[in-house]
């Protein structure tokens, strides 16, 4: 039987649905950002994980020179190794049908026979490689598509020297490469660099790599330990100029689409609880407001024997109420939602399988927090609900003490005119409650703020990258270091402008516990095309006795200037140094560490040798230099401006603007939620005076002006405090997206400010239509025989 304490709860629902409404959109807002992005963060890992499971993904990798194809036993032999994959893998210059520039190929050797393997293949087209081929190659998806090649069609390729026809039989798949990054670089280009499988023995003897093997994948036994693993491998490998051993979690690939999935979970913990503080903000106001105007009805019910206990889970009852509308609404739509976003990385993330994983336990857990943020918003009215003796609830609320104040100067009298004193005597009489108000409508315009933040960081860090650090039009890196004449052969290349040759060499530093695998560059003096500045654009001084590193990599070592750091160089000779770190660079992209060209040939006792070099070039020459570069058998990879940008602001773009889009457009229903709600419950409050005003003679647009100037007036207070709760909320999403890959940099453009403040200024003005409207159709009779 339903309770006359039930059949209120009913009522008083009905009477405030337009204020109810806008909390449950609210709390249906926070439930679906935390169900769509959960959602699709458990889709992603839990397809990455079976992924890496079923195709044998390996744990440890490294890189070295030359080994004899025996070594592979002794690395088994290693304790904790459970499998070993020994092979062939070189860089190529490939000439691709249909693409103008040259592109890099990672060519990696495989069985002969198709045979279960760490990193296999999932032929997604075409079939496995013929026994004895010397040509045939399978083609990663991802290069396929991108230049739309079909089984049969034919690369040119320079092996070791030669030019030569790679024929694709097969497209696949593999752990290893989700994410295709080239030799150096940080973003993926699909489109110019790609990997092909090839058979180990014919990969091995274009290379002159018979019996050898210069990379290995390890598999580890159940609690093996993988640091000792490493440095055991280390240890064997060292003779045959082994590059340092790594772990899965430093692979490139697996690095980059962990640090991105990961980025999915702090988003999906951060701004979702920002989403249910605002619900349960407004919850509070909308219960506290609900209490005062019942404060009769509060004391009739105390009188005839209802206890605070009832009192308190009647008002607890309109708030679940209201949630759990909202809380189901909100997981359906972010089931719907999570869906779409799956789909949408599945299309960029190269997965056999991709696995939708609802998440009914997040579902459970949104549904709970978006009820306990309402009762925790509404503790504070419901303590004052069951607080107030019966006699006192009865009597109408006394009214603010009258004194005179400035504005009754008759000055300030003249300028304001009636409804202007009323308006601005009503804020200043409850500035409490202004202040409660302008806050809440604060925290939905630092909603849209921190929506737009990551679009405004991504493009200062593009800024920076392309017309600050990296100004060349293209990057080349030789498959081996080159003798100081080479740079003249550079400069004379068709278009070459202007050529600036780098020293990079691979390096492990070390501090106490903490080790890093990096590279130092070696920049010369006067270098324009690469530079190094912070990114305020303030370019360092490269030192020629120590290092300059950049403030991610020395956190990461815990070192500042002035520190000594451990330097083992993992090529030539491989010497052990001891250097000084001189100072910090500010860089958003990456962890190297610099030095002068000069100082680290003589720090590597050898010439003026050169890893790579940046080219200015004349856009017009540009196919002759592709042609030439086709050609050229000592380069090992191919770096073009033009497509390096359109790599970063897609990969940056998609990773963050997809979640950004989801959090911008909840932002704004929330702020049309917040400020439709502050309208409708000051209409609610005052609906008695307005009428009262409307028989004294007033207009209805000068009635309608008191209500609406005033939440006006609130609307304009609440942006300072939008601007404060955005800066915060983007301070802190600085500190979560803080990897070694790439860290955000904290900008926020006037145009994001602008944008938020339009946003609030139509919302308020949608809300002063609708309630204007409502104000027009008050009866008069109704509202003034209320209360008596």
């Amino acid at each position: 039987m339903v309770s006359a304490l039930d059949r209120k709860v009913l009522r008083d629902l009905w009477h405030l649905r337009g204020q109810m409404a806008a909390v449950a959109l609210i709390v249906a807002c926070g439930v679906a950002s935390i169900v769509t992005i959960r959602t699709a963060y458990d889709s992603l890992r839990q397809s990455l994980d079976a992924y890496y499971r079923d195709y044998r993904f390996a744990e440890v990798f490294a890189s070295l020179r030359r080994a004899p194809i025996a070594l592979a036993a002794r690395i088994s032999a290693l304790p904790g190794v459970a499998a070993v994959q020994t092979r062939v893998v070189v860089h190529v210059t490939l000439a691709v049908p249909g693409l103008a520039e040259p592109a890099t190929g990672r060519l990696v050797s495989v069985p002969e026979q198709r045979a279960p393997m760490l990193n296999d293949l999932h032929l997604r087209q075409g079939r496995y490689l013929a026994a004895r081929s010397r040509d045939e190659v399978i083609a990663s998806e991802q290069f396929a598509q991108a230049n739309q090649l079909q089984l049969g069609d034919t690369l040119g390729a320079i092996i070791n020297g030669r030019w030569q026809r790679l024929h694709i039989v097969g497209i696949a798949l593999s752990p290893e490469f989700v994410y295709q990054i080239g030799p150096g670089w940080f973003f993926p280009d699909d489109k110019r660099y790609g990997v092909l499988w090839m058979g180990h023995e014919a990969l091995a003897t274009a290379f002159n790599m018979q019996g050898a093997f210069n990379d290995v994948a390890l598999s580890l036994s159940p609690g093996a330990d993988e640091q000792e693993v490493r440095s055991r491998l280390d240890r064997l490998l060292g003779l045959y100029g082994g590059l340092g051993a790594i772990g899965r979690a430093d692979q490139q690939s697996n690095r980059f689409i962990t640090d991105e999935i990961s980025q999915l979970r702090v988003s999906g913990a951060i701004v979702p609880a920002v989403f249910l503080a605002v619900a349960a903000f407004l919850v509070h106001i909308v219960l506290a407001r609900l209490v005062a105007t019942q404060r009769p009805q509060i004391g009739v019910l105390k009188a005839f024997g209802r206890s605070n206990a009832e009192l308190g889970l009647h008002y607890a009852k309109l708030v679940i109420g209201v949630e759990l509308a909202g809380a189901v609404a909100g997981a359906a739509f972010g089931l719907w939602l999570g869906g779409g976003l799956t789909a949408l990385y599945a299309a960029y993330y190269r997965f056999p399988l991709l696995q939708f994983a609802p998440g009914w336990g997040v579902l459970g857990l949104a549904t709970l927090v978006s009820a306990g943020s309402g009762l925790l918003g509404a503790l504070g009215a419901v303590r004052r609900a069951t607080r107030l003796p019966p006699a006192e609830a009865m009597r109408p609320e006394p009214p603010p003490r009258y004194r005179r104040g400035p504005l009754e100067s008759p000055g300030l009298s003249r300028v304001l005119g009636p409804v202007g004193r009323m308006v601005l005597r009503t804020l200043a009489r409850r500035p409490g409650r202004a202040l409660v108000t302008a806050s809440g409508i604060g925290l939905a315009c630092g909603i849209i703020i921190l929506g737009r933040f990551t679009l405004d960081s991504v493009d200062a860090l593009a800024d920076y990258e392309f017309n600050v650090r990296e100004r060349q039009d293209v990057t080349l890196t030789f498959a081996e270091p080159r003798p100081a004449r080479v740079r003249y052969e550079l400069a004379n290349l068709p278009g070459v402008l202007r050529a600036e040759p780098y020293r990079g060499v691979p390096v492990r530093l070390v501090r106490a516990y903490r080790s890093r695998r990096t590279a130092i560059v070696g920049l010369e003096p006067g270098a324009e095309l690469r530079q190094v500045a912070d990114f305020d654009g303030r370019h360092r001084a490269l030192p020629p006795d120590g290092l300059l590193l950049t403030d991610k990599l020395a956190r990461v070592l815990g070192l500042v200037p002035g520190d000594r750091v451990t330097v083992e160089v993992l090529d030539g000779a491989r010497p052990t140094l001891v250097m000084p770190v001189v100072g910090l660079v500010d860089e958003p992209i990456g962890t190297l560490a610099y030095m002068d060209a000069d100082g680290l040939h003589r720090l590597l006792h050898e010439g003026r040798t050169i890893s790579g070099a940046a080219l200015a070039v004349d856009t017009r020459a540009l196919p002759a230099l592709y042609d030439v570069l086709k050609h050229m058998p000592a380069i090992a990879s191919v770096t073009l401006r033009g497509p390096t940008v359109a790599s970063f602001d897609e990969t940056l773009a998609r990773s963050h603007g997809m979640i950004t889009a989801y959090i911008v457009g909840f932002a704004v229903l929330i702020a049309f939620g917040v400020v439709y709600n502050t309208a409708r419950i000051a209409l609610s409050e005052r609906a008695r005076e307005l009428a009262s005003l409307r028989v004294l003679g007033f207009t209805r647009a000068e009635t309608s002006r008191i209500l609406l100037d005033e939440q006006g007036v609130l609307a304009i207070a609440s942006l300072p405090f939008g601007f404060v709760w955005g800066y915060g909320g983007a301070a802190l999403l600085v500190l979560a997206f803080d990897t070694e890959l790439y860290r955000l940099p904290f900008v926020l453009h006037p145009d994001t400010y602008a944008y938020a403040v339009i946003v609030i200024l139509v919302a308020a003005v949608v809300s002063a239509l609708i309630v204007r409207r409502r104000i027009d159709l008050l009866d008069l009779v109704a509202v003034l025989k209320t209360g008596d």
